[in-house]
């Protein structure tokens, strides 16, 4: 048993170096935009918490059989030619999305199908750590800014404040706002689903429940953003044009950030009650006493 152990660090070590060596410059390129682009910030704390839920099957893992398989192969293939691909494209998502490809087909390889179907959640959950591809990126952010100035407009509309919408620009009697990219939600959108599926892994153990508070996040981030431009339009006009900059902008984004984060907490509550209350067992009811 000992020496399947350390057979198995051995591998992994070596694994891990040769890994290291091939992707050392895209996990490069992949760290500074987590520290360079607020949108993905996130990504420092995906890594890790994947490791963690590798080191909660520990005992799933030294109990399932060890069969490697030559499916492995073919995805390691299949990964190294996208990485081949995103080299020649200058195309950063192929390059790092192909690093998954390689530790899922090396997983494989080396250890077999069940260990694959264990290891299956960590290797999803790296997928948040990748930045989306500019063209997606954009598809997404501009729909959300128009909907976010929309929000605004309607907001200022019902308090009574002249607003004259043009896009995602909003022009006020004394100043003109622009909902930029930053404030598509689009930051708080990632960050939230990120964090949904992390809550649903820690207090839910069914599947269905998991995704259902995962889906949940993007209605409530799009709201809660939606929320703070049209509190940004009214402080802006009724209070002082500096809430529409500076600190107090930072700060309402933190703070709807929190609200955003609550009301996932409450959907969770509400989930797992509904679920609990539709596994417990119906009382059976008394019998009619015989004449």
């Amino acid at each position: 048993m000992a020496s399947h152990r350390n057979r198995d660090r051995l591998i992994a070590c070596v694994l891990a170096a040769m890994v290291l060596w091939l992707y050392g410059g895209v996990l490069s390129s992949l760290a500074k935009q987590w520290a360079s682009d607020d949108n993905y910030s996130h990504g420092f704390f995906v890594a890790p918490l994947a490791g963690f839920f590798v080191w909660e099957r520990r005992r799933a893992l030294a109990a399932a059989p060890f069969r490697p398989s030559w499916a492995g192969v073919g995805l390691i293939g299949l990964s190294l030619l996208v990485l081949l691909a995103g080299l020649l494209g200058a195309e950063l998502f192929l390059t790092r999305i192909s690093l998954i490809g390689v530790l899922g087909g090396i997983i494989l390889f080396i250890w077999g199908r069940s260990h694959f179907r264990i290891l299956a959640f960590p290797l999803a959950f790296l997928l948040l750590m990748i930045p989306l591809p500019a063209i997606i990126f954009n598809q997404v952010a501009f729909p959300l800014q128009l909907l976010a100035s929309r929000a605004g407009e309607a907001a200022l509309t019902v308090a009574g404040i002249p607003v004259l919408r043009e896009g995602n620009v909003l022009q006020l009697p004394t100043r003109t706002l622009e909902v930029a990219e930053a404030c598509s939600g689009i930051r708080s959108l990632v960050s939230l689903l990120t964090l949904a599926i992390v809550l649903g892994y820690f207090t839910e153990r069914r599947v269905f429940a998991r995704v259902l508070i995962a889906l949940a996040a993007v209605p409530i981030a799009i709201v809660a953003n939606a929320a703070r431009v049209a509190g940004t339009g009214l402080a802006s006009e009724l209070i002082s044009p500096a809430a529409a900059e500076g600190f107090f902008h930072a700060f309402s984004g933190w703070l709807m950030f929190v609200v955003a984060f609550a009301g996932l907490l409450a959907v969770q509550r509400v989930i797992s009650g509904r679920i609990s209350a539709d596994a417990a067992p119906v009382p059976a009811r008394p019998r009619e006493a015989q004449a």
